[in-house]
């Protein structure tokens, strides 16, 4: 039993998969951040952009 423990424990074949998991989620998680942020600042300057058209359409 004891040797059994001891080749689990040096065994590392399932952390690269753990580690590629954590990694991939963290880059999907960093893509929808970096997304909202700009969907935001888009919206909000196609907005403004919108209102200075309109306002030298009108002049």
């Amino acid at each position: 039993m004891i040797k059994f423990i001891k080749n689990f424990r040096k065994d590392e074949n399932g952390a690269v998969t753990v580690d590629w998991v954590v990694l991939t989620a963290a880059v999907v998680g960093l893509a929808v951040a970096a997304y909202t942020a700009i969907e935001s600042n888009t919206e909000s300057l196609a907005a403004q952009a919108a209102g200075d058209i309109a306002g030298e359409v009108g002049n």
